[in-house]
C-alpha cells in the first residue's frame, strides 16, 4: 500500500482509507453489514492489507464501538479518524449542529469512551455550526490537542474562509468532503486553499455512493429501505442521466483493465497527491478491490482523455436534499 502524509503536520496514512459508516448504521446501504462480526473482519481485514486510516463518526450508529473492537491490540497500525458536531434534541429525531466548546469537550469524551482508545488521531468537526464562530470551535479542539486526547483536527464540509479561520487558530491536518468525478464542487474554492495552506483533502464518496461503480441499472437494485432511494442523483431522470455517466466509467475501466471503482479512485490518486479518498463498504471483496487501485497509475494523457468525457458539472441532481445541501460549505 502506498501512502500519503495528511497536510503539513498530519500523519502519514495510506493512500487509500476506509469509510466505517456501514460498520454501525445497518441497512443504510443494500449490502450493509449485517452483524458485529462482519464488520470485525472488514476492519481487521483493512489493516491487514495496509489500509491504515480508518474513517468514523458519533452518529454513525454504533460503528465507533465496532471499530474499537476491531482495532483493540492493533491500535499501532491504525490511524483513527472520527467526527462530532451533530446532536439530536431529546425526543426529536432532527438533527442539530453544535460546535460550543462545551460539546466538543463532552463529544470527545464520549467517543473515547466508544472507541477504548486513550485518543484519536485525527478529530473533525463534522458540520460546521453557523451559531459558533470557528475560532471558538477550533480552540477547543485545539486544546484537546494539547492534552494529548487528540492528535491532528479537521473540519468537515468547511468553506474556504473557514477553513482560513480555522487553520489560523489551529494547523488543520485534514478537511473532509464529498469529491469524486460527478462531484467537484471543492476544485473551484477549497482545493486551492488547502494547497497553499498545506493541508490534505479526505475525500467521502469516492464513488459516488456506489453509482460509479456501475452498480445499479435502476432504481429498483437497491433495498426499500436504503436512504439512496430519496437522493436526487439516483431518482427518476436524474438516474437516467447518471447511469450515463457510470456507462461512461465503465468503458474507461475496461480500457484500463480495471473495475470501474479502480478506474475512479485511481483518476484521484493520479490526479492529486494531497488527496485520500476514503471509500465505505461491507464487502472484504470491494475493500480488496479499492485496495488495489492504488497501484494503478495514469498517464496525463489517459487523465486528459476522462477529463474530456466526465468534466466538472456532469452529474445531474444536487447530491443531497435541501435541508443536508443548507449544511455544506459553511
Amino acid at each position: 500500500m502506498r501512502h500519503r502524509t495528511l497536510g503539513g503536520t498530519g500523519p502519514k496514512v495510506s493512500a487509500i482509507g476506509l469509510g466505517c459508516m456501514s460498520i454501525g448504521i445497518k441497512d443504510v446501504y443494500s449490502s450493509s453489514t449485517r452483524n458485529d462480526e462482519d464488520g470485525t473482519r472488514l476492519v481487521r481485514r483493512a489493516l491487514d492489507l495496509g489500509v491504515t486510516l480508518l474513517d468514523t463518526a458519533d452518529v454513525y450508529g454504533d460503528s465507533e464501538v465496532q471499530v474499537g473492537k476491531a482495532i483493540a491490540g492493533r491500535r499501532d497500525r491504525a490511524v483513527l479518524a472520527t467526527k462530532f458536531g451533530f446532536r439530536s434534541p431529546a425526543g426529536s429525531r432532527e438533527q442539530t449542529v453544535d460546535g460550543s466548546p462545551d460539546y466538543v469537550r463532552a463529544a470527545c469524551e464520549a467517543s473515547l469512551e466508544r472507541l477504548k482508545v486513550d485518543y484519536i488521531d485525527l478529530y473533525y468537526l463534522h458540520r460546521v455550526d453557523s451559531a459558533t464562530p470557528i475560532e471558538d470551535t477550533v480552540g477547543a479542539m485545539s486544546n484537546l490537542v494539547r492534552e494529548g486526547k487528540v492528535r491532528h483536527i479537521g473540519l468537515s464540509e468547511a468553506n474556504a474562509d473557514t477553513i482560513r479561520r480555522a487553520h489560523a487558530v489551529h494547523p488543520l491536518a485534514a478537511v473532509q468532503s464529498e469529491y469524486s468525478l460527478w462531484t467537484r464542487d471543492v476544485e473551484e474554492e477549497v482545493l486551492p486553499v488547502l494547497e497553499e495552506l498545506d493541508i490534505a483533502l479526505v475525500a467521502y464518496s469516492p464513488l459516488g455512493r456506489g453509482f460509479l461503480a456501475g452498480r445499479f441499472k435502476s432504481v429498483d437494485d437497491m433495498a426499500q429501505g436504503d436512504w439512496r432511494r430519496n437522493n436526487p442523483r439516483f431518482q427518476g431522470q436524474n438516474f437516467d442521466r447518471n447511469k450515463v455517466i457510470a456507462d461512461r466509467v465503465r468503458e474507461l475501466a475496461e480500457a484500463k483493465n480495471a473495475t470501474p471503482a479502480q478506474l475512479a479512485l485511481a483518476w484521484m490518486l493520479n490526479r492529486h497527491d494531497r488527496i485520500v479518498p476514503i471509500p465505505g463498504t461491507s464487502s472484504i471483496q470491494r475493500l480488496e478491490e479499492n485496495a488495489a487501485a492504488a497501484d494503478i497509475e495514469l498517464s496525463a494523457e489517459e487523465l486528459d482523455h476522462i477529463e474530456s468525457i466526465l468534466p466538472p458539472g456532469v452529474a445531474a441532481g444536487t447530491r443531497y436534499e435541501a435541508s443536508m445541501m443548507s449544511l455544506l460549505n459553511r
